[in-house]
């Protein structure tokens, strides 16, 4: 047996599946709880939330942020595993953005156009693009941790994927506080804090995450 293979078969033992599994799950957990905790403890929630979420725009911003983080934290439990494949996983993430390109043409045709850049706007950009990878700090170090445990193949992709899960979970946490509800805003501003988190957690991988 040649060794390339002997230690692909190493990696994919079972047991350590199982253990990567479990660090990763626990990560996930902490990172969540914690991002929650510190919006609870910070800004709070909207005081209208229960109104709030009679609107189509505001269940839709929830689904949507919620989705994401669902789709990304995925690819953390596959991206810690060598040999493993995040093709599928990673081309599921096309579809809440397919979601939001339905729901930004959806909002573009009802809002005439003299509208358009309030929409974009909204009330709090630039809080919104610094609150959310402040959120999203616990997240990634707790994802990185637990890939610290698991040698990736590729350290920077590793660390990109938990910066992109930690926006995730930072987005669908702070939809809960934030009064800007249209697809624009979210496209825009939740995009923009998404890249910062991601471009992080691929610099953080490239030192932290080498073997």
């Amino acid at each position: 047996m040649k060794t390339d293979e002997l230690i692909r078969l190493m990696a994919e033992d079972a047991p350590v599946r199982v253990r990567f599994g479990r660090q990763a799950f626990m990560a996930l957990v902490a990172g969540t709880l914690a991002a929650l905790a510190l919006l609870l403890l910070s800004v709070g929630i909207r005081p209208n939330l229960g109104q709030a979420l009679e609107t189509a725009r505001v269940l839709f911003k929830v689904a949507e942020t919620l989705l994401f983080a669902i789709l990304a934290a995925r690819l953390v439990f596959l991206v810690g595993r060598p040999g493993a494949s995040l093709k599928a996983a990673a081309t599921m993430l096309l579809l809440p953005l397919v979601l939001l390109g339905a729901a930004i043409a959806a909002e573009l045709f009802a809002l005439p156009p003299d509208a358009w850049r309030r929409y974009l706007m909204g009330s709090h950009p630039v809080f919104c693009v610094v609150f959310v990878p402040l959120l999203a700090l616990l997240p990634l170090a707790a994802f990185l941790i637990a890939l610290k445990q698991a040698a990736p193949d590729d350290p920077g992709m590793a660390g990109a994927v938990a910066g992109l899960a930690a926006s995730g979970i930072a987005s669908a946490v702070y939809a809960w506080h934030c009064q800007d509800d249209s697809p624009l805003f979210l496209a825009t501003w939740y995009g923009v804090a998404t890249v910062v988190v991601t471009a992080t957690g691929y610099m953080a991988g490239r030192r932290l995450l080498r073997w």
